[in-house]
């Protein structure tokens, strides 16, 4: 009987869908709708700064890396777009592109280290992010700069219940899954990150994708804390920390079915692990839930996501040959062929030797 695979995605949204049901069910105990236009915004504002961390921690994750450093990052983007905008809006553009370019140099200097130096991502990532936490708390001591009301309509306005911030995280998640799914760049990531070895046997160069996925992870952090900038209205050393969005995002890459050691996921099963995040603090906040049960309620699905996902791998990854292996007539197909492969191997050996016997006697005859 032929097996029906169903894609990762379309698991992690059928989650999603029962736990909207499910937080729908609970909120309607306590007379709230979770439908009404205000929750929807609470949710869709609640997924764009993490949705935007998250879908660069895909790419870097899809390579078998991790990058420890972006709650660093975010927290330094929102000083120095804050600091150079100084209130004035003419400054806009010139800051967040001086606040992108910075980020994409630390997420350089993150792809380099692991690629060139060999260093595990975790390690890299962790170091890196230690070296910009001190530099933050040297340089600042509190909130600084002022970012102008132009940009901070970015943070606070929205087309009906649909933050700004949300609808530009979703046209970037579309970009990265052009980049997974339609370039070369994308399907080398994919070859590294599943086996780096065979990649580069196959003729892959393996730098070039990893570096480029840190560039890009830096950047999308970076995006991130500009939009919490533009929500606070200052800069802050710390509003990447205390966010937490360093682990939170690497939670919602594997809650979206994207593997830990890389090579298989997609984006949109991280969109949909932002989600399943999203509604659920968004539940547990209308029901005044215990902050610090908020955190034990994550923790559990996450393990139960990740225990159900690695029993998947496990059940999928079968011998590719011999008994039970999903080559189907494999087997039968390559012992019908021996014998004919074990003549023509005799012969080209007789070959070989009247050659040789050929070559001798010329020789003799000089």
């Amino acid at each position: 009987m032929r097996r029906i695979r169903i894609d990762q995605t379309v698991i992690v949204l059928a989650i999603l869908v029962v736990v909207i049901i499910v937080g729908a069910v609970l909120v309607a105990a306590v007379g709230r709708s979770l439908f009404s236009p205000g929750n929807i915004r609470d949710i869709l504002t609640g997924m764009s700064v993490l949705g935007l961390v998250a879908i660069g921690q895909t790419l870097v994750i899809l390579g078998a890396s991790l990058d420890l450093s972006v709650a660093y990052v975010i927290s330094l983007a929102s000083l120095i777009g804050a600091t150079i905008m100084n209130g004035n809006p003419a400054s806009i553009l010139w800051a967040v592109a001086a606040t992108l370019l910075v980020c994409a140099g630390i997420g350089l200097a993150n792809g380099l280290i692991v690629t060139v130096l060999k260093v595990n991502g975790f390690i890299a990532t962790l170091g890196v992010g230690l070296v910009l936490q001190g530099v933050l708390n040297t340089n600042f001591q509190g909130s600084a700069g002022s970012v102008p009301w132009d940009f901070q309509l970015i943070g606070a306005t929205g087309i009906g219940p649909v933050p700004v911030s949300t609808i530009v995280m979703i046209a970037l998640a579309v970009v990265v899954w052009l980049l997974l799914d339609r370039t070369r760049t994308g399907a080398h990531l994919f070859a590294v990150g599943g086996d780096a070895e065979i990649a580069r046997l196959s003729g892959v160069r393996t730098r070039p994708p990893l570096i480029a996925a840190h560039v890009l992870c830096s950047v999308f952090a970076g995006l991130a804390g500009l939009l919490l900038a533009s929500r606070l209205g200052v800069g802050s050393p710390t509003v990447g920390q205390q966010g937490g969005y360093a682990l939170l995002s690497i939670a919602a890459v594997v809650l979206g079915g994207t593997l830990l050691l890389g090579g298989r996921g997609s984006v949109w099963g991280t969109i949909g692990g932002v989600a399943i995040f999203a509604v659920v603090d968004n539940v547990m906040s209308v029901m005044q839930v215990n902050p610090f049960l908020k955190d034990v309620v994550r923790g559990v699905v996450i393990v139960a996501a990740v225990a159900v996902y690695s029993r998947r791998a496990i059940v999928r990854r079968r011998a590719r040959f011999g008994p039970g292996g999903t080559r189907t007539g494999g087997d039968t197909a390559a012992q019908a062929a021996a014998p004919a492969m074990a003549a023509a191997t005799q012969a080209l050996d007789a070959e070989a030797s009247a050659s040789d016997a050929d070559r001798a006697a010329k020789e003799d005859l000089r």
